[in-house]
């Protein structure tokens, strides 16, 4: 999609795979692909007078959101765009910037998980709620994304309300990591304008954090 963004493609073109033999998630992790999931990218083209970029993660969350309580599911959104159902990793999302236009990534397990990872995982067969063909379940996601889209445009704040309304609540329990330094340990304590995660720490600070890995303890 970096490519097809470069050469001029239209916001809301869609691209999914069947497979694929390179996923990323963040921080470049490997994300396994078996066909049966949903592997698809979409590109935003940004205007002068649009929201902070970073805040398209909440809006591709509570679109997906939408889409999965549609197909059965009832899941819950970690900071800032992972959903989790039962508490484990259902999905991911992942933002890049190329010039003027965001892509963004969504992966979907719907009919396989990845095992021994170290860490929770599903998809919506494990769950016993069947697995939705992805072209189907694209088709839902690009609606609800396109309108969701139209909100962000007119409204962040109905964005931000929605996505509270489908995450972990305010005072959860988090550990967040970065790169290179110790586990951060506070509770949810909100997002700041910019979509960032705000972790009150036992101390009384807030903790401002724009990335890192974000663990429900």
């Amino acid at each position: 999609m970096i490519l097809r963004a470069g050469a001029g493609a239209p916001e809301g073109e869609w691209l999914r795979a069947i497979s694929q033999t390179a996923g990323r998630g963040r921080l470049g992790r490997d994300w396994v692909s078996p066909p049966g999931n949903l592997y698809a990218s979409t590109l935003v083209r940004l205007r002068a007078d649009d929201p902070l970029p970073a805040t398209l993660a909440l809006v591709a969350a509570v679109a997906l959101d939408e889409v999965l309580r549609g197909w059965g599911a009832r899941p819950v959104i970690k900071w800032p765009n992972d959903l989790l159902l039962d508490g484990a990793k259902l999905s991911g999302i992942l933002l890049e910037r190329s010039g003027d236009a965001v892509i963004i990534g969504i992966g979907v397990n719907l009919a396989h998980h990845p095992e021994g990872l170290g860490r929770a995982v599903t998809s919506l067969a494990a769950a016993g709620l069947g697995a939705p063909d992805p072209a189907l379940f694209l088709a839902d996601l690009a609606e609800a994304f396109a309108r969701w889209l139209g909100c962000w445009r007119a409204d962040l704040a109905a964005i931000t309300r929605r996505w509270r309304e489908a995450a972990h609540p305010p005072g959860t329990a988090l550990s967040v990591r970065l790169p290179g330094a110790p586990a951060i340990d506070g509770l949810f304590d909100g997002l700041e304008s910019d979509g960032a995660l705000r972790l009150r720490l036992a101390s009384g600070e807030t903790r401002i954090v724009h990335a890192g890995d974000v663990f429900m303890i």
